[in-house]
């Protein structure tokens, strides 16, 4: 009689994933807890709960592979694999994955590469059964050269050590490099040409290092093999680049846009980096080196759980990343490698700005509760930006000081919630105005909208809660009042971060004899927001006359 196996006796899975539990409506630090997560992407977009994912899948691969997955690469698959409810298919079609170096992007390329071709030629048959074709992978490095070097010296290496080595065959005749799978899918080698992918499908393209690449000719090359397919994606994985890497940065700006609205979008974003905080103190490292144990002088134990299995473990010591920057060539080089800080992002100082020390020095003590006087004058400034997915609200008043006071009122994703919001703000609050650019600035669509919400242009002698919309020439003159200001320190804030981050990365540009705050320098919504509202404040003040209104009332 055979006998049969109890759940008790049953050998454990040794390639089984650590658990993650996950449910609709947690919180960003909710599911980054359940992730493990003590080193979060600084910006990202966020695992949706809801959504089913083939992440563990590739977790168990990677497993297989002997590279058991760390908490940011189990939550990096786990976002970039989600399955869109609706259709079944992967929800993001683009993924971008800015790591620092020695971060572990290796195993997830290879781990996402053989999902694919193991997993998803059914896939396409169950969801999508019109299809024809194999399943298609191409791996690009800037050279072809480097990327069968990647393949016959990395890859290859873990997979025919793995117990997946019975599943594919290679074949490595020049020019036709790939690895064959039983499953019928092909994973090919390619260089960053036009021509990669011409006149063929494409179901993965995966660029690695893309830093290298100085124009989008691989994604030109990409999209339209991709255009037929079930579930395409195409990858782009890197460590920050130099002033040469333009494609990098735009793929950049837009990911952090996306992840910034919190919208739902195709593209999936995740960036691990540090971009303001020592280079040469180990707590800045182990904010944005998400494989970097924190244990020093020993074997890392993180990754162990009550039961003492081992899920995964730490790859980098902190005495491994001291010696790397004790031979670094120059601070910038370490901090491109390690920190993923661009090199050649940081332009000589801009004489016109007033240091991020001067700006710390002008906080309020009372913060967040920062009150203005009753009976002083107070105005409001909106600011958007071009692309409409992000605005700001910010108030400025006189106080009893006669000092000028900033605070942040609302900064939020999109625009359409801004009309709605400063009408309710106009009828609390009665602004002496409203300074917004409705004639040549991004705002300027919002000028119907909020015109509909009773915040109008003055048609005679300006009134108390109309738009005060300035021109190139007041933008300049109160960009300079705004700095000044700061400069001899008669103004306040409340140290809230967004106008703080947006302080950070602030510049000037010219306009003929003058100069104006450069939206293109970096997110200073609420900044240009703080300027419009001065604006409104200096030129509107006098409308602020002794009537029954008491501005103390609209706070509580």
């Amino acid at each position: 009689m055979q006998r049969t196996k109890t759940r008790s006796t049953a050998r454990p899975d040794p390639y089984e994933p650590y658990p993650v539990r996950l449910w609709p409506g947690m919180s960003r630090a909710e599911i980054y807890a359940a992730y493990g997560l003590t080193c979060p992407p600084r910006i990202g977009t966020l695992r949706d709960p809801s959504r089913k994912t083939y992440g563990t899948s590739i977790a168990r691969i990677s497993a297989q592979l002997g590279m058991p997955m760390m908490p940011a690469q189990r939550y990096s698959v786990d976002v970039a694999l989600e399955v869109d409810p609706g259709t079944q298919a992967l929800a993001y079609r683009d993924v971008t994955l800015l790591k620092p170096r020695q971060s572990g992007k290796t195993s997830i390329v290879l781990g996402v590469k053989s999902h694919r071709a193991l997993a998803f030629t059914k896939e396409a048959k169950r969801h999508a059964p019109q299809q024809v074709g194999r399943q298609r992978i191409l791996y690009a490095a800037q050279k072809r050269q480097d990327a069968r070097e990647k393949l016959i010296d990395d890859h290859l290496p873990i997979l025919e050590r793995s117990p997946l080595a019975s599943r594919f065959r290679v074949r490595l005749r020049g020019g036709l490099e790939a690895l064959l799978w039983d499953t019928g899918a092909i994973d090919g080698i390619t260089a960053n040409t036009e021509d990669a992918a011409h006149g063929k499908t494409l179901d993965l393209g995966v660029e690695d290092e893309f830093f290298h690449a100085e124009d989008s000719r691989l994604e030109q090359a990409f999209s339209p093999a991709m255009l037929t397919r079930w579930s395409p994606q195409h990858w782009r994985v890197s460590t920050e680049g130099t002033e040469k890497s333009t494609y990098l940065a735009a793929k950049v700006e837009l990911g952090r846009q996306v992840a910034e609205s919190g919208q739902q979008h195709t593209i999936c974003y995740l960036e691990w980096s540090n971009l303001d905080d020592p280079h040469d103190d180990p707590q800045t490292w182990l904010s944005c080196m998400p494989a970097l144990c924190p244990i020093e002088g020993g074997p890392c134990v993180c990754g162990v759980d009550e039961h003492g299995r081992q899920w995964w473990r730490h790859t980098v010591t902190v005495e491994t990343i001291r010696a790397e920057l004790a031979k670094a060539t120059t601070v910038e080089d370490f901090e491109r490698a390690y920190l993923n800080r661009r090199r050649g992002s940081k332009p000589p100082a801009d004489p016109n700005m007033p240091p991020l020390a001067r700006w710390n020095e002008l906080v309020d003590p009372l913060g967040d509760e920062l009150r203005p006087d009753p009976d002083r004058p107070l105005a409001m400034g909106i600011e958007a930006d071009w692309q409409g997915t992000q605005a700001a609200i910010v108030a400025a008043w006189i106080g009893a000081d006669e000092r000028r006071y900033l605070r942040v009122i609302e900064y939020r994703p999109g625009i359409d919630w801004v009309p709605g919001r400063a009408r309710d703000l106009n009828e609390t609050w009665k602004p002496v105005g409203w300074g917004v650019d409705v004639g040549g600035g991004p705002a300027k669509q919002l000028k119907d909208p909020l015109a509909e919400n009773g915040l109008v242009l003055p048609s005679g002698e300006p009134e108390r809660g109309q738009i005060a919309s300035p021109t190139v020439q007041d933008a300049a003159a109160y960009t300079a009042v705004l700095l000044n200001r700061v400069r001899v320190g008669t103004l306040r804030h409340a140290g809230q971060d967004s106008l703080t981050k947006a302080w950070k990365v602030a510049r000037t540009k010219p306009v003929g004899d003058s100069f104006v705050l450069d939206r293109k320098a970096g997110n200073i919504v609420t900044l240009n927001a703080a300027r419009q509202a001065l604006y409104a404040l200096e030129t509107r003040k006098h409308l602020a006359v002794d009537d029954d209104y008491d501005v103390a009332d609209s706070f509580g």
